[in-house]
């Protein structure tokens, strides 16, 4: 079963890959919500129905030799490569205003567009109203995008701790974290647990091996 937000997240990696900067970007969960301002927006209707909003602090960023060209041009190629996840359909008009309402829609998923130094250099949201039709034909879809790199991380633990605990750190301190010893650590994509695994080594290498795949993967 491929969920939603798996669709999303596909969607995020291949704009950001296909993007003509210098070097590769990615697309990272976002930990903003209900940014305001004015984004380039685009539908998208077909086996889906999807609205995109881009918003890109560094427009100098592009290296496709056209400055002069209104952004909607210049994504175009991006947009396309990036719903092409969500099987055949169309793009829209691409216009530029508030895209206030996209970014704060209950559904929508954000992503942040950095470069190979963590730098925020855009946003993304993508918002899904109508998921693709037929679990068998998911595989196809994402073919087309199937050479995109996504973020996979597992993340065996966390804590909160106050500000003079942080500031008392030094090595050979021990942090406890929020699990037990052989509890399951959680797999991430683009920041969202999609299953829970154990951690092994392999070679000397840490690894992880998958022990259960969330169907429903929620945000």
């Amino acid at each position: 079963m491929t969920s939603t937000t798996t669709y999303e997240s596909a969607v995020a990696a291949a704009f950001a890959a296909s993007l003509p900067t210098a070097s590769p970007l990615v697309a990272r969960a976002s930990q903003v919500s209900g940014d305001t301002g004015d984004a380039l927006i685009v539908p998208f209707v077909g086996e889906a129905s999807a609205h995109l909003a881009v918003q890109l602090f560094e427009p100098e960023i592009l290296v496709d030799g056209l400055g002069g060209t209104p952004l909607a041009d210049r994504l175009r190629d991006a947009l396309e490569t990036a719903t092409s996840a969500l099987g055949s359909g169309a793009l829209g008009e691409a216009t530029t205003g508030d895209a206030s309402a996209l970014f704060a829609d209950p559904a929508v998923q954000l992503f942040d567009l950095q470069d190979d130094a963590g730098h925020t250099v855009g946003r993304l949201a993508v918002v899904v109203t109508r998921a693709p039709a037929g679990a068998s034909h998911s595989s196809r879809r994402l073919h087309r995008i199937a050479g995109v790199e996504m973020e996979l991380t597992v993340e065996i633990g966390r804590t909160r701790m106050a500000v003079r605990d942080v500031l008392d750190l030094e090595p050979g301190r021990i942090v406890e974290l929020d699990r037990s010893a052989g509890a399951p650590a959680d797999i991430k994509l683009n920041g969202r647990i999609i299953a829970h695994g154990e951690v092994v080594v392999v070679d000397q290498d840490y690894a992880v091996r998958i022990t259960r795949i969330l169907e429903n993967v929620q945000a």
